[in-house]
C-alpha cells in the first residue's frame, strides 16, 4: 500500500534544475545545405544507374541472340607475312634401295641376314652356277685355240711376204739381164755383126722381163693386201672370243654379289640354298642416308606445287629442312602424289614406311591482312564474318584470299585491329548481332 507523503516531507524535497540554461541554439542553414547536397549526389548517382540500365537494356533487347563468352573463339585481324601453306601426312620411302638379282641359273647361299647393316661393296650372298662356269672354260679354251690361229697366221703371212718378194727380186734381176743383152745387141746391130732376127730378140726379151717384173710387183702386192686381210680377220674373230671370255668372267664375278651402297639388308627373296633362275630377285638393300618422304594432296594443290619447293618435316619434336623433289603427272582419287627430299640433315632412326608430318610453303607475302584460320571459314563460306565491340558482335560481309594451315587471307572488309569470331558460325546463320555475355 502507498501511502501519501506528508505536506511537511513535500516542502524537504529539492527541486532539480533543467538544462535550458546549457543548451546553444543551432543554425539551420549549414544543415539545409548538406541536406541539398546530399539530396543532388544521390539524384546523380540514380541518373547515372538508370542511364547504365538503359544502355543494359538496350543492348540486352538490341542483341538478337545471347552466347556464353567460353563458347566461341575470338582473334584479331593483323597484318603481316602471309605464308600459304599445306600440310600432309607423309610415308618415309628409301630413294635408294636396290634389288639385287642372280647373274645365272644356280643356288644361292646367304652371307648376311635381313636386318644386318653392310658396307658398300660387302660379300652378302654367292650364287654357284656351275653352268656358268663351265661355259666360261670353254670359251676361254676357244679364246686360246683363236691365239694360236692368229699367230699361225701371221707366221703364214711373213713367210708369203718374204716368197713374193724374192719373186720381185729375181725378176728384177733378169730385167736387167735382158737390158744388158738388148745394149750388146743394138751396139752389134749397128757393126752389123749380128743379124735382125738375133736383133729383134734381145729386144723380145727385154720387154718381156720387164712385163714380168710388173706382174710380179702387182702380184705381190695383191697378195701382200690378201693376206693382211686374212690376218685381220683371225684377230677379229680372236677379240669377239676375247669379249665374250670377259663378258663371262664378269658374270662369274657377279656370282658373288655385293652390296652396292651402305645400308641395311632388306628382304631376302628366296631361302637359302634355293634354286634360281636367271634373272631372278635374290636380296635387297636399303640405303639407309637417302631417305625420302612421300606424301598426298588433295588435287586442288597440283597446280601450285613445284620442284624446288620449301617443306618442313616433323620428327620426335623436331623440325627438319627439306625441299619438294618430285611431283606425280597424274592424280588418283582426287589426290596427287610428290616426295620430299631432306636439304639439311637427315633425322637419325627413320624407318621405311614410317609416317611423319610435313608442311610445304606454297607462297610467302609480307603485309597481307590475315587473321587465324578457324571454323567461321567452312561454315561461312569466307564471305561473313562477326566483328565484336564489346560485348556485341555485328555480322559484316568479307572477302578471305589465300588460306594455310593457320591463318586466312583477309581482302576486304575487315582491317588491322578488328577482333571477329573465328569459330563454328552455324547457330548464327541468318543472325545480325550476337550478344557475348560473361
Amino acid at each position: 500500500m502507498i501511502s501519501a507523503v506528508p505536506q511537511t516531507d513535500r516542502e524537504k524535497v529539492t527541486r532539480i534544475r533543467d538544462t535550458s540554461a546549457q543548451d546553444v541554439q543551432i543554425d539551420q542553414t549549414a544543415i539545409l545545405n548538406r541536406r541539398r547536397t546530399v539530396l543532388i549526389g544521390a539524384g546523380v548517382g540514380g541518373l547515372l544507374l538508370l542511364a547504365l540500365i538503359v544502355m543494359l537494356v538496350r543492348s540486352w533487347f538490341g542483341a538478337e541472340v545471347s552466347v556464353p563468352l567460353e563458347r566461341v573463339r575470338i582473334a584479331e585481324v593483323t597484318r603481316g607475312e602471309f605464308i600459304r601453306d599445306v600440310s600432309a601426312q607423309g610415308t618415309v620411302v628409301a630413294a635408294v634401295s636396290p634389288t639385287l638379282f642372280a647373274v645365272a641359273p644356280g643356288t644361292v647361299h646367304y652371307m648376311v641376314q635381313a636386318g644386318d647393316t653392310v658396307k658398300k661393296q660387302q660379300p652378302i650372298a654367292q650364287i654357284d652356277s656351275p653352268e656358268l662356269r663351265n661355259e666360261l672354260a670353254r670359251e676361254e679354251a676357244t679364246l686360246a685355240g683363236m691365239e694360236v690361229a692368229v699367230q699361225r697366221q701371221s707366221i703364214d703371212t711373213r713367210r708369203q711376204l718374204l716368197g713374193n718378194q724374192q719373186t720381185i727380186d729375181l725378176a728384177n734381176v733378169s730385167i736387167q739381164a735382158a737390158e744388158r743383152e738388148q745394149r750388146r745387141a743394138e751396139d752389134s746391130w749397128g757393126k752389123h755383126l749380128i743379124s735382125e732376127r738375133d736383133y729383134e730378140k734381145a729386144r723380145d726379151d727385154a720387154a718381156a722381163a720387164a712385163v714380168n717384173h710388173k706382174h710380179a710387183v702387182e702380184t705381190a702386192q695383191l697378195q701382200k693386201e690378201s693376206l693382211q686381210f686374212e690376218l685381220s680377220a683371225r684377230r677379229l674373230e680372236r677379240d669377239r672370243q676375247r669379249l665374250v671370255v670377259q663378258d663371262l668372267q664378269r658374270r662369274v664375278g657377279d656370282l658373288e654379289i655385293r652390296s652396292p651402297v651402305d645400308g641395311i639388308v632388306g628382304t631376302l627373296a628366296v631361302n637359302e640354298r634355293a634354286a634360281v633362275p636367271q634373272n631372278a630377285a635374290v636380296i635387297t638393300v636399303v640405303d639407309l642416308t637417302a631417305f625420302e618422304i612421300e606424301f598426298t594432296v588433295p588435287e586442288t594443290y597440283a597446280d601450285d606445287l613445284k620442284l624446288g619447293m620449301d617443306a618442313e618435316v616433323s620428327y620426335s619434336g623436331k623440325t627438319f629442312a627439306a625441299a619438294v623433289s618430285a611431283v606425280s603427272p597424274e592424280v588418283k582419287q582426287g589426290q596427287v602424289t610428290g616426295r620430299l627430299r631432306f636439304s639439311g640433315d637427315v633425322p637419325r632412326g627413320l624407318r621405311q614406311n614410317q609416317r611423319l608430318s610435313t608442311r610445304i610453303v606454297l607462297e610467302q607475302r609480307d603485309g597481307v591482312i590475315k587473321v587465324a584460320r578457324g571454323p567461321f571459314l567452312d561454315t561461312s563460306g569466307g564471305r561473313v564474318a562477326f566483328v565484336v565491340r564489346g560485348d556485341i558482335a555485328t555480322r559484316a560481309s568479307i572477302q578471305t584470299g589465300s588460306t594455310s594451315v593457320s591463318e586466312v587471307e583477309i581482302l576486304e572488309g575487315l582491317s588491322p585491329g578488328d577482333r571477329i569470331i573465328i569459330s563454328n558460325l552455324g547457330e548464327f546463320d541468318r543472325i545480325e548481332t550476337v550478344r557475348l555475355a560473361d
